[in-house]
């Protein structure tokens, strides 16, 4: 009998049941998302209440922050249990959590890609350094974010006369993956996807699991056409294909090669950032490169030093990285984070984890909500929401060097610039430096014991983790030290001597 695993979206969904631990992939603004059946399974439970209680895991943010994404599973009822890698995409989620209508894990995105692939090989759950120290160690609150949520689900392990975190392997009974083409075997072809991110690690998760691969594709080919290079996922693990024509790249971008890799092209010319407080943070965090680094970007500030990077023509003059697994090319931002122009190479997402993991990385350029006298960083629970590190532990953890870009203070800060200096006419209501943060997302303690160079940058100093603590190393031209940084830190830094000057070029237009 002839094989065929081409079926309805309606058809599809119903292969999930009650009590169903169901894997995701996915990034913000649709990267890589299989829209159609998630909306598929939205219409399911609203029309029956079916399927219910379930389990979604997820290595990084999925949705718009209104309706897309993990906000087709956020229902009470639908969702028992969420462990999610990054939670602001669906706010309607962090509510349910917030609410405790639902048990809600945070752990590392690259843990979580990575410990797919472990359940998949049979292996006893992921062994790893990565979140020794941060709010994911069982000694501090084991990646749990309510009270509703009470299984331990790492723990502490010694080899070697070292500490490891064991991240607790569990039956994947349902994997919804997307690729780009597929031929009624159910080969899977990701040749138009803008990323792989570790769509084969859930799929393997899930058939070893005795359960079902569910992959939506765009176009659906002859069986015998597609050649095998192009194949990511072999038709030998695929349960059911939907296909869905309106498939597109992102949520506002239908197809362009450039993004998938399949072709380099112009880019866009974008206008020239004017001087902001955020610009002249960046071209600060900026003097931290050297010709050569294998680099990292995380979201808000540093993708202001990504594009002051562009637009100064620099790009190849480092190995640019993302945790989706993309090399070099363009990279772009907000909604579109993940997604880059021309880039170099695309790997699977748990293999970009593990060279994060081993050391490779030289820098690496991220944001914080806030961070500490010890040197610990929160961009995981603000404000009492649950928003997630995404690959932010797994980054930040690694790298040779880190580099936190963002605001001194928030909410009500009026700040200007320009002829070289930065001027304080009113403090944020809410410091960012703080004595002690609320949740350890990055460990200072742990960084020193590595031997990390850390630095925290912000647009009115720069200051730097030592074994003594925090030195206050430099200040904007035109801020008052006293009162515009010290009366305003929760804590009081170091200064063995006076802090130099960032330079003025930068408060610049």
């Amino acid at each position: 009998m002839a094989i065929n695993k081409f079926m309805s979206a309606a058809d599809a969904v119903a292969l999930v049941k009650d009590g169903d631990t169901v894997g995701l992939i996915g990034g913000g603004g649709g990267l890589v998302e299989a829209s159609c059946i998630f909306a598929a399974l939205e219409k399911r439970f609203q029309e029956s209440a079916q399927p219910r209680n379930l389990t979604v895991v997820h290595a990084l943010g999925i949705g718009d922050k209104k309706t897309k994404g993990m906000n087709c599973f956020a229902y009470e009822g639908m969702v028992k249990r969420v462990i999610g890698g990054h939670w602001v995409w669906s706010p309607r989620m962090q509510e349910l959590a917030r609410d405790e209508k639902i048990e809600a894990y945070v752990l590392p995105g690259g843990v979580i890609a990575q410990l797919f692939r472990e359940i998949g090989a049979g292996r006893p759950g992921l062994l790893t350094h990565v979140g020794l120290g941060t709010f994911v160690d069982p000694r501090i609150d084991g990646g749990k974010m309510n009270k509703s949520a009470k299984e331990d689900l790492v723990e502490v392990v010694e080899l070697g006369g070292k500490e490891y975190l064991r991240y607790k392997p569990f039956p994947v009974n349902v994997a919804i993956i997307r690729g780009s083409y597929a031929d009624a075997h159910g080969n899977i072809s990701m040749d138009q996807e803008p990323a792989n991110l570790d769509a084969y690690a859930v799929a393997l998760a899930a058939h070893n699991s005795g359960g079902k691969v569910i992959v939506q594709v765009r176009t659906a080919v002859d069986v015998g056409t597609l050649p095998a290079r192009s194949v990511r996922i072999p038709g030998a693990i695929v349960d059911a294909v939907v296909v869905d024509p309106s498939q597109s790249q992102s949520y506002d971008i239908v197809y362009d090669p450039t993004i998938s890799g399949e072709r380099h092209g112009p880019v866009p010319v974008e206008a020239p950032q004017p001087l902001s407080v955020r610009q002249a943070t960046a071209r600060r965090a900026a003097e931290e490169l050297r010709d050569g680094a294998v680099i990292n970007y995380g979201v808000g500030v540093p993708d202001a030093v990504a594009k002051l990077v562009a637009a100064r023509g620099d790009i190849d003059r480092y190995y640019q990285t993302i945790e989706h697994g993309t090399y070099g090319g363009n990279l772009l931002d907000g909604m579109l984070f993940g997604f880059a122009r021309n880039a170099s190479a695309m790997i699977d997402a748990p293999s970009q984890f593990d060279f994060y993991s081993g050391g490779g990385l030289d820098i690496a350029f991220l944001g914080f909500g806030e961070f500490d006298q010890h040197g610990n960083v929160n961009a995981s629970k603000l404000g009492g929401l649950t928003v997630g590190p995404g690959g932010f532990i797994d980054i930040a953890q690694n790298a040779r060097k880190v580099v936190f870009c963002g605001n001194f203070d928030t909410k009500g800060s009026k700040l200007t610039t320009g002829h070289g200096e930065l001027h304080v006419e009113r403090n944020g209501d809410v410091s960012k430096v703080v004595a002690d943060v609320d949740q350890i997302t990055f460990s200072g303690p742990q960084a020193v014991l590595r031997g990390q160079e850390v630095l925290y940058i912000t647009e009115r100093a720069v200051f730097r983790l030592t074994q003594d603590g925090i030195v206050l190393e430099e200040i904007a031209p035109g801020v008052d030290v006293q009162r515009d940084i010290l009366d305003r830190m929760g804590f009081k830094p170091l200064l063995p001597q006076a802090p130099k000057l960032i330079s003025g070029e930068h408060f610049k237009e």
